[in-house]
């Protein structure tokens, strides 16, 4: 190419060169001096090469400074080599910058739908980027809050000892910002002198790791009574002389302390069965009247007569479900009623159907009645509005969770109303698609 070149640069000066001579031989004649035509042949080379070069590199940098709109400028020679090179060099440039940007971007928009916090800091730890999520945890505006120092925007005195302390080993716990939880922080430094700031919202984590606690320390203390009371009997039989009347009387309280245990462990078990078992398919369909007489039966040998118990149950319904899940379910609430009921007083267990095809279980009873403010937390593991009361009728704490746990596994819910001096309404509410007639059953 350079060769091929450089010949019709070379053709093109010995033509300038020729004509001006000729040109310059005809003036000479006229001015008297011959020799004007070669120096006049001379330079009209120079200055026709110098016309064309200049106009050529014209082109070209308006071109560039355009920022090298479609094509360059079209000529030959090395010019026009020039002009190719340059423009191939800025497209495979601009394919770099443009697949950078792009790659930049995926990895931006990735951030953004982690479900983490991820916050930038420069040198002077001013925020350079920052994702929605850190922007909530933080209370900051994505945009607005660019280039600002951020701890002149997190004011936390806990977060901003941290960050200037520089030892990050351990991750900082603090409240979020609009103090409805809890945040865990963590920074990085990265590059020079940059710092990655990551947060995680460890709320229910913590509420977990809490409930985890109380549910232990709950099922310890509910376990050290009777074992410690079984220990007593224990040592007293085995240390002292008792009469067949007060061994008699030992014996039958250790037996009311075991089962208390049994009954305790046994209810765990439902809940760790329940908390681990897949959902119950729609499939499954038993009758309502024979599982409302197996619960009422059960009633009345706990109730010994003490109660007057009725049961009103719809002879064509059945339920979709596993039967000894809502068996458990009844007998809970049925059970608590004849353990809270004073003696003499009514309970009533009931069915309804309800407008929008949905069906209710309900148990109603006539005793002390429960106040408001602990409505909330009746299917709180281990919680008792009197807890020696609770202990002094047989319960384990966990009934009421248990069937809060059925229901949620049925799609239904646990409805509670209760009026102190008045009674209390338990109802189980159970969703259109688990309800249906017998006769349609039999039909399918």
């Amino acid at each position: 190419m350079t060769v091929i070149g450089f010949l019709p640069r070379l053709a093109l000066v010995g033509l300038i060169v020729i004509a001006g001579d000729l040109v310059g031989r005809a003036l000479g004649t006229l001015v008297g001096y011959s020799q004007i035509g070669e120096w006049f042949g001379v330079l009209a080379a120079v200055v026709t090469l110098l016309l064309i070069d200049t106009l050529r590199i014209r082109r070209l940098m308006q071109w560039l400074r355009e920022k090298h709109p479609g094509e360059a400028p079209r000529s030959s020679g090395y010019w026009g080599d020039l002009a190719y090179l340059i423009e191939r060099a800025l497209r495979k440039r601009d394919r770099a910058i443009a697949q950078e940007r792009l790659q930049l971007q995926q990895f931006l928009s990735a951030i953004e739908a982690s479900p983490n916090g991820v916050l930038m800091l420069d040198a002077h730890d001013h925020m350079t980027w920052c994702n929605r999520m850190a922007a909530d945890h933080f209370a900051l505006d994505p945009q607005r809050d660019l280039q600002q120092r951020i701890t002149n925007l997190v004011r936390y005195p806990s977060f901003v000892s941290y960050l200037q302390a520089g030892q990050f080993k351990e991750p900082l716990q603090l409240a979020s910002s609009r103090g409805l939880g809890t945040l865990s922080v963590i920074v990085r430094p990265y590059g020079d002198g940059l710092r990655l700031v990551l947060t995680q919202d460890v709320t229910e984590r913590e509420r977990a790791e809490g409930m985890r606690r109380d549910f232990v320390a709950n099922v310890s203390h509910e376990i050290r009574t009777p074992l410690t009371v079984l220990s007593g009997f224990i040592e007293t039989m085995s240390s002292l002389p008792l009469s067949e009347a007060e061994r008699r009387r030992v014996l039958v309280l250790m037996g009311h302390q075991t089962e208390r245990m049994l009954g305790l462990v046994s209810d765990l078990l439902t809940l760790a069965q329940l908390e681990g078992s897949p959902r119950p398919g729609a499939d499954r369909w038993l009758d309502l009247a024979p599982l409302l007489k197996r619960v009422e039966a059960d009633a009345n040998a706990l109730s010994g007569g003490r109660h007057l118990i009725q049961v009103e149950a719809d002879m064509s319904i059945q339920l979709a479900g596993i039967e000894a899940e809502l068996l458990s379910a009844i007998s809970n609430l049925l059970s608590n009623a004849v353990r809270y009921t004073p003696d003499g007083g009514e309970i009533e267990l009931s069915w309804r159907r309800l407008p929008e095809g949905s069906g209710q279980i309900c148990v109603q009873d006539s005793g002390p009645g429960i106040a408001k403010e602990h409505w909330p937390r009746l299917t709180e593991r281990f919680y008792r509005v009197d807890g020696s009361r609770s202990r002094d009728t047989g319960g384990t704490g966990l009934g009421l969770s248990i069937v809060k746990h059925v229901m949620q596994r049925h799609g239904g819910e646990l409805q509670v109303f209760s009026e102190v001096g008045k009674g209390s309404r338990f109802s189980l509410l159970l969703p259109p698609a688990r309800v249906r007639d017998n006769a349609a059953g039999d039909g399918l």
